[in-house]
Order: structure tokens, then sequence, then C-alpha cells
């Protein structure tokens, strides 16, 4: 074994990550909760052992070599595989420890991810879990960076493949099931009791519109329905959205999810398009990630919590 091989451990390689996110050694030691004399140290070792600088000084800061450019690639991929390797040690000992950083899209957060925590937290008391709320592409760049393990999106029918596949190139990615969308109505619209709906009864109305990618599926689906809406508002807030139909304003496209975290107010319906306009769940982690005993656990909770969503059971 060469002394780069001996010089390439888990701390440093998550040193030489922290420095790569953040663009410094003081942000990067205070990410990673050491002292700044602690990163500097660790940084002398790999440099030693590589015999080649891994950071190099620009005016008052500092940034990545080509030489700290490959580590900061690899240290993901590395790490991950050492995490999953601890918590097999762990496991064969009779520890139920570990952590699990989760990712999640908006209404996923009110419905999906508190009974994942939930059944996590039962069946491994001992495990750290954490939760942040991210749309897709900042939930994928999470797990990249190594700040998430685990990230719950979503795309629907026109999002483009590839844009997945170059978005999450290098990581596993896992389709979960699907998740109806829903036309959010007034109640005694005329199209309130079809089921599904046809879309193209709707061409005349005003529409509200959300985030880009819900944005882009309101856009693609009415395209097929064989009209472009007119989108007068536009807001991320279901809550919001409900409102303003129930208020007349205008009509909206919005996943089941999204209506099954809290009571519909009075006013509205929700009949659902045809199952062809449902977006798809999946799930993204490291390669590997699975074999780490605390992640891999949490991964069959969200399989089990995704697979008892019964997009049929919507409340009109």
């Amino acid at each position: 074994m060469s002394d780069i091989d001996e010089g390439l451990d888990a701390h440093g390689l998550r040193v030489v990550k922290a420095i790569a996110d953040t663009g410094s050694i003081t942000a990067a030691a205070r990410a990673l909760g050491y002292s700044q004399p602690a990163v500097s140290q660790q940084l002398r070792r790999l440099e030693q052992r590589a015999g080649m600088p891994i950071v190099e000084r620009v005016g008052r800061g500092v940034r990545l070599t080509e030489a700290g450019w490959v580590l900061a690639r690899h240290a993901a991929t590395v790490t991950t595989a050492l995490d999953a390797a601890a918590g097999d040690l762990a496991e064969l000992r009779g520890l139920r420890a570990g952590r699990v950083r989760i990712a999640a899209f908006p209404s996923a957060s009110s419905t999906v991810v508190p009974r994942v925590i939930a059944a996590v937290t039962a069946r491994r008391p001992g495990v750290s879990i954490s939760f942040v709320e991210a749309e897709p592409p900042e939930a994928i760049s999470a797990v990249r960076e190594d700040r998430a393990d685990i990230a719950l999106i979503y795309s629907y029918p026109g999002d483009r493949r590839e844009q997945l596949a170059q978005a999450a190139a290098g990581l596993s990615v896992r389709r979960l099931g699907d998740d109806d969308t829903v036309v959010v109505v007034p109640a005694e619209h005329p199209a309130a009791t079809d089921d599904p709906i046809d879309l193209s009864q709707l061409a005349g109305e005003r529409w509200i519109a959300g985030c880009p990618q819900c944005r882009g599926h309101l856009l693609e689906a009415c395209g097929r329905a064989g009209f472009t809406p007119d989108i007068a508002f536009e807001t991320d807030n279901y809550i919001a959205v409900e409102n303003l139909v129930a208020l007349g304003v205008g009509m909206a496209i919005l996943p089941r999810m999204a209506v099954a975290s809290l009571p519909l107010p009075a006013g509205i319906a929700v009949p659902r398009l045809p199952a062809a306009e449902a977006r798809t769940l999946h799930v993204v982690t490291a390669r590997g990630a699975e074999s780490v005993p605390a992640v891999g656990a949490a991964l069959e909770v969200v399989a089990e919590v995704l697979a008892d969503h019964r997009p049929g059971n919507a409340r009109r």
C-alpha cells in the first residue's frame, strides 16, 4: 500500500469535500464541527501523503487545487462506503445507531415524511434522523454534495428522462410509485363531479401556477388538452391556491399529496386528471447507500409508506 493510500482517511476526505462545498477552511470547520487548526492539520497530513498541494492561497482565502478537486469528487462515494462498513460493524456489536438525512419536496413534508420519521424512530430508537424541505433539483444536489442521504423527488409526464438522468448522474435513482394530479375547481363548477376530468372543459378559465416544475406540467397538460392556460396568479402555497379557487378567481392543478395534507376548505372540489397525468415518485441516494444500516432501514420505511399511499382516496 502506498503512502497516498494510507493518507486517504474518511476525516481527510470529509474536510476536502467541506472546503469544496463552503469555499473556505473556516466555513468547512464550522460545517463539520471541527476547530480550524484541526482542519488545517488534516490538510497538511493529506498533502504530505499525496506529495502535492490540496489547497492554494488566493488573496485572503483558499481554493482547491486540481488534486483537491479529484479528492472532493470521490469523497461522497468513499465516505458512504465507509459509513456502510461502520454501520455493519455496529450491527454486529448489537448497536442501534447511525444517522439518516432526508430531503423531500414540500407536499411530502406534511404527508409522507412525518410517517417515515415516526416509523424509523420506533424501529431504530438510536438513529438520528433529520429532514430538510427541498424541490427535486435541490434535493438531488443535497445527496450529491453529501448533505443528505435520501432525496424524495418527483417527475411529471412531460419531464424529459434525460434531464433526470443528467441531474442524478452517478447516483442511484429508484421509482417508488405514482401520485395522482387533480384539478382544483369551485364546487359548483359543471366539471366538479367529473372523474376523471376533461381538461378541455376549462380552456376559458384563469389559472394559478406553482413551482417551475409544476408550472411546466400545467402548461403541458393544458397543451395536450388543446389550449394554452391563462395564468393569472402564481404561488407555491397550497392553502393559498385552494382559497383562491374557493373564491372563484382561478383554477389549479395540484398533486394528490398536496390536497391530502389538510382538510379541504368549503367551496372547492378536486376531480382527478387521467392516470397518464400522474407524477412519478423517485428516491435518490448515493450508490451503495442502502448498505448503511440506518439508511437501508429508512429506505425500507419510505417504500412501505409510499406503497400505503392511496391516490384514489381523494376527498371531495
